[in-house]
């Protein structure tokens, strides 16, 4: 089994931040994450204990550029751990994102990772989760997601690489390694949950801390996700998965080669109920 790592960084989001603490404590350890609070004026949450915590100067900036900012920040903790701390592998997702292995397969997350070929990056099939308004109410954190949430979008914005094993530079989110290309995994998914419940999205709009950072357009593309689940057509995950991962392996965007692409095509899924019991 290879020595596999974790992190993200995070700023005022216990919300999300304890579900990612959960999740992948319970497949990695708590000693194998990496949590980075943005700026000295955060606390660490108790639900932290027995996890690698940094709290680091805020990066400021407008989204666009604390984001870069960020990036560049974990891509350089991450290639430390693979260099200097013995990690084989590190895993590198915002707060709301989770990469699971379906169930199907009979392998936790780690024994999945451990077992794939060599390679400098791995991506999991990106899924936006979404609040199917017609179906579901308010998210209850307490309870698992995938019980509460069952249908989202398959959209490459989230198909990210989000495994790699050997140092390199993230774009900004995890989208892409620079100068190096993607690989989809088959039978790996990166499920977003940023939109996961309107209420939320509502009450992070009324954020001046966001709102003054030029977050308003990020936070409405979100509860754009919702209407597109909401209003789509699902169909079984099982029944097109093949078909976005070959989409998404062959269709480039213009001028990022190395992000995969849709054109448009904006397929809503439900997951099979074997995925409700992974978080």
């Amino acid at each position: 089994m290879k020595k596999i790592g974790a992190i993200t960084m995070v700023r005022d989001d216990e919300f999300f931040l304890r579900k990612w603490v959960d999740y992948y404590s319970a497949r990695l350890g708590r000693e194998n994450l990496f949590v980075i609070f943005d700026g000295k004026d955060q606390t660490v949450p108790s639900f932290c204990e027995g996890v690698n915590v940094e709290i680091h100067d805020r990066v400021e900036g407008d989204v666009a550029r604390a984001d870069k900012g960020r990036i560049n920040l974990i891509s350089d903790r991450a290639g430390e751990l693979l260099t200097r701390k013995g990690y084989e592998m590190v895993i590198g997702t915002d707060v709301d994102e989770f990469l699971v292995v379906d169930p199907a397969v009979g392998k936790d997350l780690a024994q999945f990772l451990s077992d794939l070929p060599e390679r400098d990056t791995w991506s999991g099939l990106g899924i936006d989760i979404g609040q199917n308004l017609e179906f579901e109410g308010v998210i209850d954190p307490s309870r698992l997601f995938l019980e509460q949430r069952r249908f989202g979008w398959l959209s490459s914005r989230y198909t990210k690489a989000s495994v790699i094993t050997t140092p390199v530079r993230w774009g900004s989110g995890f989208h892409r390694v620079k100068n190096r290309d993607f690989k989809i995994a088959s039978d790996l998914y990166l499920l977003h949950f940023g939109c996961v419940d309107l209420e939320r999205i509502r009450e992070r709009c009324d954020d001046t801390d966001r709102l003054a950072n030029g977050w308003s357009r990020h936070l409405k593309k979100r509860a754009r996700t919702i209407s597109i689940v909401t209003a789509g057509t699902p169909k079984p995950l099982d029944s097109v998965k093949n078909l976005s991962r070959t989409v998404q392996t062959f269709c480039r965007q213009l001028f990022s080669p190395n992000k995969p692409a849709t054109y448009g095509w904006r397929q809503v899924v439900e997951l099979p109920a074997r995925f409700r019991n992974l978080l």
